[in-house]
């Protein structure tokens, strides 16, 4: 785990290639409001798009080389269709298809999209409202700084890279049992930080060094090799 502190590092300016100052470039904020149109576009039903917003660590002061940009698109789930819920796993549904089909890169940060329903709770320090191209949470460089809490982050991503690493060298016919058990784990703990104190919790710090040290990608790929493994068969028998 050398340079892990590198990885968290708070940082005393916004990232300059997406940011002039403290406002969105021009030309990045024209390209991602492109980009959240053709999102809408194809998810071929009528919706209507409160507000398009930056999130995440490139709309803060702790970004790194792994860091993503967060685009969120703010809508009504309820004015699409009374069921929320249904709503909710459509639009998830096509957001991991969008995600999985497009590489989409800015000034070297790839574009994630995610369709969020409109007043639902936000955890981040920084969320900036492309659309109408203003701070809606402006980030403070100098209260990040003071409540990473460096050790526990460390602390908590060995105990999680031992766990992860144990879990994988099993050989037992209950491994994906585990390990889809500690992959919901993992999601719980992360979301439980991000509620309690927000995207500099330990948790989500935490997932953030696994994910970019390659933790989190061989737990699921590996998840996911074994179930198609097991679901598949060589000969049918007729």
């Amino acid at each position: 785990m050398e340079d892990i502190f590198k990885d968290i590092k708070v940082h005393s300016a916004l990232n300059q290639k997406l940011w002039n100052g403290d406002k969105l470039r021009p030309e990045v904020r024209k390209r991602l409001l492109k980009i959240a149109s053709e999102f809408i576009k194809e998810l071929d039903i009528p919706v209507s798009i409160s507000d398009v917003t930056f999130t995440g660590s490139l709309a803060n002061f702790n970004y790194s080389k792994y860091s993503d940009i967060d685009l969120h698109l703010i809508l009504d789930f309820s004015k699409i269709n009374k069921n929320e819920d249904l709503v909710r796993d459509f639009l998830l549904a096509k957001k991991s298809l969008w995600n999985d089909e497009h590489d989409i890169f800015i000034r070297g940060s790839e574009v994630e999209v995610y369709a969020e329903n409109i007043g639902d709770p936000h955890h981040s320090t920084g969320v900036y409202s492309v659309l109408n191209n203003e701070w809606i949470k402006k980030p403070d460089p100098g209260k990040s700084e003071k409540i990473i809490d460096y050790y526990g982050v460390i602390n908590k991503s060995n105990q999680l890279i031992r766990l992860i690493n144990s879990t994988l060298e099993l050989d037992s016919f209950d491994k994906l049992d585990k390990l889809e058990l500690l992959k919901d784990k993992i999601k719980k703990m992360r979301q439980c930080g991000l509620e309690k104190e927000g995207e500099f919790s330990i948790e989500n710090l935490a997932y953030k060094l696994l994910r970019n040290k390659g933790y989190i990608k061989k737990l699921w790929d590996e998840s996911s090799s074994m179930y198609d493994e097991l679901m598949s068969m060589e000969n049918v028998s007729h």
